[in-house]
């Protein structure tokens, strides 16, 4: 049969969509668009600091700075820690792309380290045989649903000297014995990126940080080396003529990069904010669902886990991550029954083409590339209902038993 002519599936589960939502907050949304069209500030405007101002209450943090997306807000926060060519800094094998290449962008050598196998993050018990004298920092990157072991991080931190930068682009409202991930080491980023747990329609990230002179310096690095201006006052269009003399009469203190957050973006995140604690408490309600629903099917290698340390941690469902030895061969049975995956990653950092010259090769990380090669994501969003989650389980079921009961 010709493919164009097959019929699609019965039921179509996507694995990410935020349509609904946007649709539920739209009168708040297109408020808030109206007020960025009246401001005629369309970056780093008004709503830029109103959702500052926002993160800062929801995290605690002393300075949180919107920048232009999450990559970025890594690159940025790295270069006004003092990262630069000749350092060295200790991340995770099994991450984004990002945390690696972050690092490489500032001139300095992504140096690997195993993970936990139960919960994907840094294993602390891998930093203390990688610090070398060229040492500076060590990126924990807190992954999926719950924080790395950030007292064990620190602890081999505070021996060697090493400063502790987070990748916590996942870890919106995630909690370590009540302090917010980003603000456990010296700062930290967040993604806005559309599928993450607080999500933009499009590139968006924010450094966090209670350092002063830190956020002083991401500030100036995200426009263009220059001192910060004050914002307009919300829905007051400025004088052109004043406007722009202000904008081309700062100086550059530094050779900073141009990563401002769009208007329009904030304005997302500032309606999508205000209902951020009910979508975390959704995730949970359909993370336990999957789990009741998953346990005990053969084949299903390992689901999620929040790792008791013996402080209280806050989890955030953003993924919901299962593994299995025939990973390939159930994302496609799902594909062909509607149902939408995500691979999380299919290639660990130190096997990247890019970092070849660092010497690595296939087992110098095992538990990195174990998951790798086994883990996949099934379909996690506020808007999925019990019942596309049920038709989800039943065709992992079916796959490894032949059977949806």
């Amino acid at each position: 049969m010709d493919s164009k002519a097959m019929p699609a599936p019965a039921s179509t589960v996507p694995f990410f969509t935020q349509a609904e939502s946007f649709e539920r907050l739209w009168p708040r949304l297109s408020a808030y668009l109206d007020e960025v069209c009246e401001s005629g500030t369309y970056s780093n405007g008004p709503k830029t600091a109103e959702l500052e101002a926002a993160l800062r209450a929801y995290t605690g943090a002393r300075h949180a700075i919107a920048v232009g997306n999450g990559t970025d807000a890594l690159v940025l926060l790295l270069r006004a820690a003092g990262i630069g060519p000749g350092d060295e800094v200790i991340v995770p094998a099994f991450s984004f792309f990002a945390s690696a290449s972050s690092v490489a962008l500032v001139g300095a050598v992504p140096v690997f380290a195993d993970v936990d196998p139960l919960t994907y993050n840094l294993d602390p018990a891998a930093l203390e045989a990688l610090v070398t004298p060229r040492t500076k920092a060590v990126m924990p990157v807190h992954l999926f649903c719950q924080p790395a072991d950030m007292t064990a991080v620190l602890a081999v931190a505070e021996r060697h000297g090493l400063l502790v930068l987070e990748d916590s682009a996942e870890g919106i409202g995630m909690r370590l014995d009540g302090r917010h991930t980003g603000l456990i080491g010296v700062g930290g980023v967040l993604s806005f990126f559309p599928t993450k747990t607080l999500g933009a329609l499009g590139d968006a990230g924010m450094v966090l940080t209670d350092d002063d002179a830190l956020a002083g310096a991401v500030q100036r690095l995200r426009d263009h080396g220059r001192p910060a201006l004050p914002p307009p006052a919300p829905a007051a269009r400025p004088a052109a003529a004043p406007a722009a003399r202000a904008e081309y009469a700062r100086q550059g203190e530094l050779a900073g990069t141009n990563s401002k957050m769009d208007e329009l973006q904030a304005a997302a995140l500032l309606t999508k904010l205000t209902t951020l604690d009910d979508d975390i408490r959704r995730r949970a309600v359909l993370a336990d669902a999957y789990t009741r629903r998953l346990r005990g099917i053969p084949g299903v290698r390992g689901l999620p886990a929040v790792v008791e340390r013996g402080e209280p941690v806050d989890p955030v469902f953003y993924v919901y991550l299962i593994e299995t030895d025939r990973r390939d061969a159930l994302v496609s049975h799902l594909a062909a029954a509607g149902i939408g995956t995500e691979t999380y990653y299919p290639l660990p950092l130190h096997l990247q083409p890019c970092f070849a010259h660092l010497g690595h090769q296939e087992g110098d990380f095992p538990h990195a590339e174990a998951a790798s090669h086994r883990t996949v994501a099934l379909p996690l969003y506020p808007e999925l209902t019990l019942a596309q989650l049920g038709r989800v389980c039943d065709a992992v079921r079916s796959f490894f038993t032949g059977s949806t009961s």
